[in-house]
């Protein structure tokens, strides 16, 4: 057996490049919608109960943390659509080599920047 091997790997210490951070991201952001969706169901379910309901759901869009979760839930939304795209264009053979790829990571991010600001704006 091999007694040179590392033992705890503290990979605060590893340096990864922008594309993998923003695979990894993009990853994360479909966790986030997945679990989310749970929220968003039940303010549906909670909207078209009654008028009475929709107008209680309509009450709290108006509070700051509601609007905060919303505009989070948005951000991962977008995020996710904008690098879902990107990753569908490197599948297609586009972007493939390591400065490609970084390119394209710093398109999305700048996109997604962009979108989720523009998303805060109506949001808020």
């Amino acid at each position: 057996m091999n007694r040179n091997r590392p033992v705890n790997l503290d990979l605060t210490k590893f340096h990864f490049p922008l594309p993998a951070i923003t695979s990894i991201l993009f990853r994360v952001s479909g966790v986030i919608i997945f679990v989310m969706l749970g929220v968003l169901l039940y303010l549906l379910d909670s909207s078209l109960e009654s008028s009475e309901s929709f107008a209680r759901v309509e009450g709290w869009m108006d509070g700051f943390f509601v609007k905060f979760i919303v505009w989070g839930i948005l951000s991962a939304l977008l995020y996710h659509l904008v690098s879902g795209i990107k990753h569908l264009i490197q599948d297609m053979g586009y972007m493939e080599t390591m400065e490609g790829a970084t390119i394209a990571a710093k398109v999305s991010i700048v996109i997604s920047i962009i979108l989720i600001v523009l998303a805060g704006v109506l949001v808020w």
